[in-house]
C-alpha cells in the first residue's frame, strides 16, 4: 500500500490582501523536481486529485484550498482540517468533449499537446467551471479560437 507524504491536522491560514490564497503549509518529504509537486488525497474527507503543492523552503510546501472545496467542506481561516496526501503520478485527464471538438481542429490540438500540464488543466478547468451547457459550449468555442492563435489561457 502507498505511503502518504503527509497526514496530520494542520491550520487553515489567508494570505492578507484582496485576492489572497488561502492555504495549509506541510512538512513532508517530496522532492520536487520544480517549484510544484502533484497530489492527490483527502481535506476532510474530500477526495483532492491533480492539486499542485507549492515548494517554499526547508521541506515545507504550502498547498492552496479551491474555493470550490472550501465551501463544500465549509473551510475557514483558522480551522483545524485533516489532511491526507499522496504524491500523484497520474497524467492529466482531458474531457472527452475536449477531446472531440478539438480532433475537428488539428492545429488547436497540436499547439494544446505542446502546452505544459498547468495551461493544459487552465484551460479544462475554465470549461469546467462553466454552469450550464450554452456556457460550455461557448468556453470551448472560444478555447479553439485561442489555441488555433497559438494562445495559451492567460496570454493576452
Amino acid at each position: 500500500m502507498e505511503k502518504p507524504i503527509f497526514n496530520k491536522k494542520v491550520k487553515v491560514q489567508k494570505y492578507p490582501g484582496k485576492g489572497g490564497w488561502t492555504y495549509v503549509v506541510i512538512a513532508c518529504d517530496a522532492k520536487p523536481n520544480s517549484p510544484w509537486v502533484k497530489v492527490k488525497g483527502k481535506v476532510n474527507g474530500a477526495e483532492i486529485e491533480q492539486y499542485k503543492i507549492a515548494s517554499m523552503k526547508n521541506g515545507l510546501f504550502m498547498l492552496p484550498l479551491k474555493a470550490e472545496l472550501r465551501k463544500k467542506q465549509n473551510i475557514k481561516e483558522g480551522d483545524t482540517v485533516d489532511i491526507c496526501l499522496y504524491l500523484d503520478e497520474s497524467h492529466l485527464i482531458v474531457p472527452e468533449e475536449i477531446l472531440e471538438c478539438l480532433e475537428d481542429f488539428p492545429e488547436a490540438l497540436a499547439f494544446f499537446e505542446k502546452m505544459t500540464e498547468s495551461n493544459k488543466k487552465y484551460y479544462i478547468d475554465w470549461v469546467a467551471e462553466a454552469k450550464n451547457i450554452d456556457t460550455k459550449v461557448n468556453r470551448i468555442n472560444k478555447m479553439i479560437d485561442r489555441l488555433l492563435e497559438g494562445k495559451r489561457m492567460y496570454d493576452i
